[in-house]
């Protein structure tokens, strides 16, 4: 059975350094060796993690001569958000009556002190 597309996006970000590697690409394409960089870990090790971005549809790969570009395909991060949008509009729609209930409690308090 496989797993539904947005499971497999979230299943990749949920480690760093894919989102530290994404966080890089937003920048431009890079190669292998550029993403490396700024990780201490082996080349082929890079390599697992660009595989996971590349099968949650987060990253594009293609060749050209020896050189192997990594692109950010924001189109799956597209689907996260619009999914997230949702529970986006929930917390606005609680911090808006919490927003609400202070100006209440304030005006009351001023209320309060005008009586004294």
């Amino acid at each position: 059975m496989s797993a539904d597309p947005l499971s497999v996006t979230f299943a990749a970000l949920a480690d760093p350094t894919r989102r530290a590697i994404l966080a890089h690409l937003k920048k431009g394409e890079a190669s292998v060796t550029e993403l490396a960089q700024p990780f201490e870990m082996s080349l082929p090790a890079i390599s697992k993690h660009l595989k996971v971005l590349e099968q949650a549809g987060l990253i594009t790969r293609s060749r050209e001569a020896q050189w192997r570009p990594c692109r950010l395909n924001a189109q799956s991060l597209k689907n996260v958000d619009d999914w997230l949008e949702q529970y986006r509009q929930l917390w606005e729609e609680s911090l808006d009556r919490l927003d609400d209930y202070l100006h209440k409690l304030q005006t009351q308090e001023k209320h309060n002190d005008q009586q004294k």
